[in-house]
């Protein structure tokens, strides 16, 4: 069990199980919109989730120096080396109006990570910022960069997609944020932060309603076994989102609740 267990906490602290999250997202965007299947900016977005999420986590303690190069991060450096020459090689392979907006993404990264001017702090640190980058980043990585680099003009479709993803992705974080609400920095303000939790579990139930009225006013494609998966979909995570406390174990979020969009691509892929 216990190597189990170390194999599970690899595949979580090395960002493989967000960058499958992110795939899962890409691919349904591709699905969704008969976009043929496009490898490139697949295994951009996967890679480039590697290399976005490990550099977020593990570059301020880097450079604060507190953190041992132990066996596990030698990996998770290892891993993540591999991953940005893989980024790098696909990105060379994609649109170059696809590049600009894969460049923006990661100017944005940086500023969230990076304090760029002096006395100044990074983004992350910004009040109650972070959920609204994160979400941003998503939805410029699942939805449009497939969109950009299938050289498909913007539609309505499109944006219905962009804000329903935005939602979603709002959504997820809400819980995190929740889960870390006593051990995040104060000077964050994350939404649980500023409103308590109980508000801001009522908040994620109205946005997934939002989220599924968007379908009610406009389904995209008209496809009512789509329509019928996001009820689904909005139903397990309004489940995580009001037993989401304090108190959950640290895979309650990093695993179950990120598994949600590859468990989404599954069933969808399943039932086609």
């Amino acid at each position: 069990m216990e190597f189990i267990k170390r194999i599970i906490d690899f595949y979580i602290n090395s960002s493989l199980h967000v960058a499958f999250s992110v795939y899962a997202f890409v691919a349904m965007t591709m699905y969704f919109f008969s976009i043929p299947n496009d490898i490139d900016v697949k295994a951009f977005a996967f890679f480039g989730t590697i290399v976005g999420y490990n550099f977020v986590k593990y570059d301020a303690l880097a450079r604060l120096k507190k953190i041992h190069i132990k066996k596990n991060l030698q990996l998770i450096i290892g891993l993540s080396l591999f991953s940005a020459l893989a980024c790098f090689y696909y990105f060379l392979k994609l649109q170059s109006i696809t590049q600009y907006i894969g460049f923006s993404v990661f100017i944005l990264l940086l500023l969230y990570t990076l304090p760029f001017f002096p006395n100044k702090k990074n983004a992350r640190n910004w009040k109650g910022i972070k959920i609204y980058i994160v979400s941003l980043c998503w939805v410029g990585v699942t939805v449009v960069l497939p969109f950009i680099n299938a050289k498909i003009p913007f539609t309505t479709d499109m944006i219905i997609l962009c804000c329903q993803r935005f939602i979603l992705v709002f959504v997820l974080v809400l819980i995190f944020e929740i889960v870390d609400v006593n051990t995040d920095d104060p000077h964050l303000q994350t939404v649980p932060q500023q409103i308590g939790v109980e508000k801001t579990k009522l908040l994620g139930c109205l946005l997934l309603m939002l989220f599924l009225g968007i379908d009610f006013l406009y389904t995209v494609n008209h496809n009512y076994l789509h329509l019928a998966l996001r009820f689904i979909l909005a139903g397990i995570i309004a489940v995580f989102l009001s037993f989401a406390d304090e108190n959950r174990s640290r895979y309650y979020a990093s695993f179950w609740v990120e598994a949600i969009p590859i468990f989404w691509w599954l069933l969808l892929a399943f039932l086609n």
